[in-house]
């Protein structure tokens, strides 16, 4: 039988509870070639917003084709556009109604995933994760420890694996606005590697620029040309000679330097540690764990 969207679009409307072979059933219609088109991926969200209580198999069926179509499926692969990134806030801002935890879980997914994105994307989702926390229990539980801990330190993008100080900010705003409450035990080692990180950690990872990476996709995806059309293309112009004649002109990098300059705390960076210290006149556990750790990390 042939799926219809509208049949069952309708039938969610009614109060149909989405089963596990209703999303078996959707992942064949949408997902059969492995690629989701836009009009597709509208269709998933659309479907999102009228399932009250989303199954597992809906979650990662929503998660997955979601996050391959935005940061898959315009070349170059793993490369979010501003478009891919302007449709995915649209999208989950566009009810007007508070985000839901599997809408702030899918761009978590999506900065994790990609291999460079536009920073408003993370910014995005810390500040849904923030609103959301305070808005409810005012406390951290474990899952959005977990999706903090995935967002602040997600490989792909400028400053991978580095805490910003945005997102050192939005952290510290969390720990007191849910310093009272029982949070979850990893949400304070989460806090101090995070500030501790910001503080401390270089890096000098910068992801290859979009152009750089289309070109060098293209190159290696063409399949035109002979064995012999291949290696004459590598000694021409090409993405890897220039890559190489990047690699050969590249600055060399003091890196022991470099990160022991990393390690040691700045004036500047002391004095926004001890302004946040110092600012309600007491120090709390979160702050003297965090102390502690910088302590540690400079007598190491």
């Amino acid at each position: 039988m042939t799926f219809s969207f509208s049949d069952f679009t309708a039938a969610l409307k009614s109060g149909h509870r989405i089963t596990a072979e209703d999303v078996l059933a959707v992942r064949r219609a949408v997902w059969p070639d492995g690629r989701v088109s836009d009009s597709e991926a509208g269709f998933v969200f659309d479907l999102n917003r009228l399932i009250e209580a989303p199954s597992p198999e809906w979650r990662d069926f929503f998660l997955d084709a979601l996050t391959d179509y935005v940061v898959n499926q315009k070349a170059p692969r793993g490369y979010v556009d501003e478009a891919n990134a302007d449709w995915l806030i649209n999208e989950v801002d566009r009810d007007g109604e508070q985000v839901s935890r599997l809408e702030i879980e899918l761009v978590v997914k999506v900065v994790e995933r990609a291999l460079n994105c536009p920073a408003r994307l993370r910014s995005w989702a810390l500040a849904a994760l923030e609103a959301a926390v305070v808005r409810g229990t005012k406390s951290v539980n474990a899952g959005e420890c977990a999706l903090l801990r995935r967002l602040v330190f997600a490989p792909g993008g400028e400053g991978a694996l580095m805490v910003g100080s945005d997102e050192a900010e939005a952290l510290w705003r969390l720990k007191d606005a849910c310093l009272d409450s029982d949070n979850a035990p990893e949400w304070k080692t989460l806090f101090v590697q995070a500030v501790g990180n910001h503080l401390m950690a270089w890096s000098d990872y910068k992801p290859l620029a979009r152009d750089e990476a289309a070109r060098l996709e293209a190159f290696v995806n063409d399949d035109r040309s002979s064995v012999l059309g291949f290696f004459s293309r590598m000694r021409g112009a090409s993405p890897l000679a220039e890559a190489a004649k990047l690699f050969k002109d590249a600055p060399r990098i003091d890196y022991d330097a470099a990160l022991a300059a990393a390690e040691a705390v700045t004036p500047e960076e002391q004095e926004w540690l001890d302004r946040h210290v110092e600012a309600d006149g007491a120090r709390d556990p979160y702050e003297e764990a965090l102390l502690a750790f910088v302590a540690a990390e400079k007598s190491a």
